[in-house]
């Protein structure tokens, strides 16, 4: 499957999916403080913006319909265009799950050195993105494309919702369970990948899941609050989740599930700068307890296109922890 080709397109990258994100403390100085003006005059009710750092933005049009809005994109993450294409293309989807939502329609987002890479590359990028819109449902309708030194591509999904059935980051409550519906070790495998070129089959058929039935088990289950685990890690999203609530996540690391050969990857070294600076940003609002620095690297690991964490319980997703009462620390590991 994809292009057989000898070039390794992680090589035209400074780092790997979501990865390459702007570090999370240093993006919040950037857009703290932009408010819209209150006497502009507007077309629906913004019920979920800047404020808490949620995964996409929500806007109410009538009753019984919200439209969802998201995008999302990244440098390579795997070498195999078509391979990158699906991860990216699940990854911006993600986010319109993540709200409990349906995506309705993408758009792509390419950014392509046209005069190092060919073009035949670039469709089977493209190629990918549009099966895994056709998994999902989604209409793929254009996009836009620029000239640029270093690869990236993603899409910008509309996706809609019933406003009493959102999902947000900012609606746990303490007593209740946290579940998480992927395994955790995506981005020290693909960092991995691209310093070695040993390829995780398993990472890339976790990356290219939808996270559309976890999210409708979610809503069905009456699940209100939860988020998606991407470039921030594990500890990153759980974090901005807790602020966001009021309250306390505690993190059961031993109930955490990885993926095979993730631990072996920390071990010999393969974690990338991203996943130092989600621990990094973390650390001062954490309890850490007895949990070692592996372990705590590997809950702080950069994802790309992974699982949804969610307050509640939905059948097949493992228990990873709890919230409670705020107890002067948003993060707790045990």
């Amino acid at each position: 499957m994809g292009t057989a080709t000898s070039l390794r397109l992680t090589g035209y990258a400074h780092g790997g999916g979501c990865a390459c994100k702007i570090p999370p403390g240093e993006l919040e100085s950037v857009v703290r403080g932009l408010q819209p003006s209150p006497s502009a005059e507007r077309t629906g009710e913004l019920v979920v913006g800047l404020e808490d750092g949620d995964d996409a933005a929500v806007v109410t049009i009538r009753d019984g319909l919200a439209l969802i809005a998201t995008t999302d994109f990244f440098t390579p993450v795997v070498d195999d265009p078509y391979d990158w294409g699906r991860i990216a293309a699940a990854n911006a989807l993600s986010d319109v799950y993540a709200m409990g939502g349906r995506p309705v329609v993408a758009l792509n987002l390419l950014c392509w050195p046209r005069d190092v890479l060919p073009y035949e590359m670039a469709a089977e990028v493209l190629r990918g993105g549009l099966a895994v819109a056709d998994l999902a449902g989604c209409h793929v309708a254009g996009g836009h494309s620029v000239d640029d030194p270093e690869p990236k591509y993603g899409m910008a999904v509309t996706g809609t919702a019933d406003p009493a059935g959102l999902i947000r980051n900012d609606a746990g409550r303490a007593g209740l369970p946290l579940s998480l519906t992927k395994p955790l070790g995506l981005g020290v495998l693909n960092n991995r990948h691209k310093q070695t070129g040993e390829v995780f089959a398993h990472a890339v058929e976790t990356m290219t899941a939808l996270n559309a039935e976890a999210s409708t088990a979610a809503v069905a289950a009456g699940i209100v609050a939860g988020t998606d685990v991407t470039g921030f890690g594990l500890l990153g999203h759980a974090f901005k989740l807790a602020r966001a609530s009021g309250v306390t996540a505690v993190i059961d690391s031993a109930a955490v599930p990885y993926l095979d050969g993730a631990r072996e990857a920390v071990r010999e070294g393969y974690v990338s700068g991203g996943t130092r600076r989600n621990l990094d940003w973390v650390a001062p609002e954490t309890d850490a307890g007895s949990v070692g620095d592996d372990d705590r690297l590997l809950l702080a690991d950069a994802q790309t296109s992974g699982g949804l964490l969610l307050v509640g319980e939905i059948p097949g997703a493992p228990v990873v922890g709890e919230l409670v009462p705020f107890d002067g620390t948003r993060l707790r590991l045990r």
